[in-house]
């Protein structure tokens, strides 16, 4: 069962600055410990939300992200930052619209339009704006520190994997490194449907602690091995919306990457009690196997 968290007492006092009617706090936390974040309501039925951030690394990003990068999602398809405070890794954010899609029930129809949606907001994201030489150093090493976290993972799931396992792994982290050029931008980081608020305004994009520049690519892993899995007509949809298909460099660093994934959900998952990560690498990692059976 989620355990409720308080909001801490050093950050109690600072959201009154801006909403000096508070009648309600109510914990929204993700069921993990780290994930900490409180619905606000004012008089006159004002909502704020305020977030710690787990690291100062995720707080610079977020922060970022939301002063540079969200503008160009449109208005209404993200929160604006009111206020943060670096000190304490805080951040005051408004509220939009909408219910997280994954705990919606929908129509095959509705969840393609859902993803469509989806595809032109990352379309929009990753587009956002040109990345200066810092941006652009990091983004083009994105898929190569994402093959050298591979031992880290690896030494962390310990004996929950095979040796055959670790060896395919390996692999893919090898072919990562030599998929050649692929598109970078900034991406989510975090790209699924409990990030997306849908509402008759249509979708908003929600939690961008993750937003960095990176290949684009890496946007879309979660979603392969999760939602597109299982129903190739919401991948279709959504590169609908992204307007584009992926590129072979993109296919192949893309099935790289999932099993990359595979190796952190089972190093991270059963760390941190979260049978359902846990259950999206183990899956993930035998259908991979099954694939690479001679």
């Amino acid at each position: 069962m989620k355990r409720t968290k308080p909001l801490p007492a050093k950050v109690q006092r600072w959201p009154e600055q801006h909403i000096p009617s508070i009648v309600a706090v109510r914990d929204v936390s993700h069921d993990w410990p780290r994930s900490r974040v409180w619905e606000l309501e004012a008089a006159g039925e004002v909502r704020r939300f305020v977030k710690v951030s787990p690291s100062e690394k995720f707080f610079t990003r977020e922060t970022r992200a939301y002063r540079h990068v969200l503008p160009a999602l449109g208005h209404g398809r993200a929160p604006h930052l009111a206020d943060s405070r670096a000190e304490d890794l805080v951040l005051l954010l408004t509220a939009v619209p909408g219910t997280p899609a994954a705990g919606i029930a929908l129509s095959g129809a509705e969840w393609r339009a859902v993803h469509q949606q989806a595809g032109t907001l990352c379309a929009r994201l990753h587009e956002a704006g040109e990345l200066d030489r810092t941006d652009r150093a990091e983004a083009g090493a994105s898929l190569e520190a994402a093959a050298d976290g591979t031992e880290k993972y690896l030494a962390r799931a310990g004996d929950r994997l095979t040796e055959d396992e670790r060896q395919v792994i390996r692999d893919y982290a090898a072919q990562l490194r030599r998929v050649g050029p692929v598109s970078v931008g900034y991406i989510h980081g975090d790209n699924q449907p409990k990030n997306w608020l849908r509402s008759p305004a249509g979708l908003a994009l929600v939690d961008f602690e993750r937003t960095r520049p990176a290949a684009r690519v890496q946007d879309f892993v979660i979603l392969a091995v999760t939602e597109w899995l299982d129903h190739p007509d919401r991948e279709k949809a959504f590169l609908q919306g992204y307007g584009r298909e992926f590129t072979d460099a993109e296919r192949h660093a893309l099935r790289c990457l999932t099993a990359l994934d595979a190796v952190n959900c089972l190093a991270w998952g059963p760390d941190n009690d979260h049978p359902e990560v846990t259950a999206r690498g183990r899956r993930t990692l035998d259908l991979l196997m099954r694939e690479n059976m001679p």
